[in-house]
């Protein structure tokens, strides 16, 4: 059982009742059996309940405190401001085999934290800094992208029978242009046109000051997209998804939900989700870090379709995929997974990926 413990920085952290933390701030009170093995997560913006990124990222942490009996704490700030401040109380505590950094907005605190604590461990998941304490885990999370995206293409090839317009039009929303996003943007639209030539992808950014929690605007971005002509859309964009999710509904289009199975939300009108397994990631970390003892520290584990690190799953939709579809991205996942496909990472690549790759 867990608490809810306020920080200096009026950010709630979560305190396992079984390490007896009684004091009133659980990232400054050392533990009081310094042999007892406990990891730290500090989560993305946002926090729980976003229904994909953190809630995933925190199942993997809560079993590893089911599966290996390691107790945990987590911190859930509410501006990038904090992550610095939060990384130095939890890395100052001493308490800590490894503190994981979740999302790429804690590269810069981390790259200014890490060093000041040479004998913290430390875990970035979706970045990558420098550091012989740090382990680095990303996803290539085009991969994933590519294969809903091909999805989405068959589906427009198919328009009658799934349903939707028959225009060759679909959308993709994420919550900022950065790169990590970009990848998935690149993925999505490379499966979708590998399959169907004549496929134009909408593409809108949720931005603002809470890009990845902010379902007004997402939805109204899909709405606008349904209004277009897009009645098929993927997002990328954490807890702001859920206000696509939410036009699905009220204008009766299809989606394709992200990193977690978010079918079940709404299985009339998700028809699919990229999965990106950092539900996995967390747990290997902390089994690496505080049982096995070999966290792979000043190096990068990149997870793809072939360690089955992303992917996708229509489980839990009760859209119906046409058996000859499902064949088609099950080849696909097969020749990402042996290299016969190595999917674009950026928009810049996707024409030249598609030209070598004609069918």
């Amino acid at each position: 059982m867990k608490k809810l413990i306020a920080t200096v920085l009026a950010v709630l952290l979560v305190c396992s009742m079984a390490t007896a933390c009684a004091a009133p701030d659980a990232a400054t009170t050392p533990a009081t059996d310094s042999s007892a093995k406990k990891a730290a997560c500090i989560l993305g913006v946002g926090g729980l309940g976003d229904q994909s990124y953190n809630d995933l990222v925190y199942s993997g942490m809560k079993k590893a405190e089911s599966d290996l009996g390691i107790a945990f704490d987590y911190a859930e700030p509410k501006q990038i401001s904090e992550f610095e401040l939060i990384m130095r109380d939890m890395a100052s505590s001493g308490q800590y085999s490894v503190i994981i950094c979740v999302g790429f907005d804690q590269v810069d605190p981390l790259t200014k934290v890490a060093p000041e604590f040479p004998d913290q461990q430390f875990a970035l998941i979706d970045g990558t800094v420098d550091g012989p304490n740090i382990a680095n885990y990303t996803c290539m999370e085009e991969e994933g992208s590519f294969l809903v995206g091909a999805l989405a293409g068959l589906m427009k090839k198919n328009a009658a029978a799934y349903g939707v317009a028959d225009n060759n039009t679909i959308g993709f929303i994420a919550a900022m242009e950065i790169p990590l996003l970009v990848k998935f943007d690149a993925g999505y639209q490379a499966g979708a046109k590998f399959v169907n030539p004549s496929i134009n992808v909408l593409t809108d950014y949720v931005g603002g000051n809470n890009p990845f929690s902010d379902t007004t605007t997402a939805k109204e971005i899909a709405l606008t997209q349904y209004s277009k002509g897009a009645d098929i859309i993927y997002h990328a964009a954490g807890g702001s998804g859920l206000g696509v999710f939410q036009a699905a509904a009220e204008q009766n289009f299809k989606a394709i939900g992200v990193n977690s199975n978010q079918n079940v939300l709404d299985p009339d009108h998700i028809v699919a989700s990229m999965l990106k397994r950092v539900d996995t990631a967390a747990f290997e970390i902390v089994k690496a870090a505080c049982v096995d003892g070999n966290l792979a520290v000043g190096s990068t584990t990149v997870l793809g379709v072939k360690d089955d690190g992303v992917g996708y799953t229509l489980e839990g939709s009760n859209i119906k995929v046409s058996d000859e579809d499902v064949a088609i991205i099950e080849d696909l996942r097969a020749k990402i997974a042996d290299g016969t496909l190595v999917i674009p990472t950026t928009l810049e690549e996707v024409d030249a990926f598609l030209a070598a790759n004609a069918q």
